[in-house]
């Protein structure tokens, strides 16, 4: 399987395959036709204390990655979603952040992709 990112402001495509939202917000603006999502995954969003404390604020990254890769591990929710999904090709992880390069899918996106490599059969991936 095939992760991808996306943010929710982009035109959805054929070629996203299944649409999840891993937002606890609803992207302001946004109608759920435009969305065009499959699932609405809160479980895989940051805790909603995390997230205020982050605030977007790229001097506080380093450690919102930490603390939110902790949640991640704590939970079952990734592993679960996992199981899900297994049998899609493609599974794009829609966002509404603007900043691409401090938000939490790609924490997100890597702690799924570490899973599905630890899951995997020796020799496949």
């Amino acid at each position: 399987m095939e992760l991808l990112l996306k943010r929710a402001y982009q035109p959805a495509s054929p070629t996203d395959g299944y649409r999840v939202l891993v937002d606890r917000l609803w992207p302001r603006g946004l109608s759920r036709q435009e969305a065009k999502l499959d699932e609405w995954n809160k479980d895989l969003a940051p805790s909603t204390a995390l997230r205020q404390w982050f605030g977007h604020d790229p001097a506080r990254w380093k450690t919102f990655g930490e603390r939110y890769l902790a949640e991640l591990r704590a939970s079952d929710a990734c592993q679960t979603f996992l199981d899900k999904v297994q049998q899609q090709e493609r599974v794009t992880l829609v966002y509404a952040a603007r900043d691409e390069e401090h938000c939490h899918p790609l924490v997100l996106k890597a702690y799924l992709e570490e899973l599905m490599h630890r899951d995997a059969p020796h020799g496949k991936s």
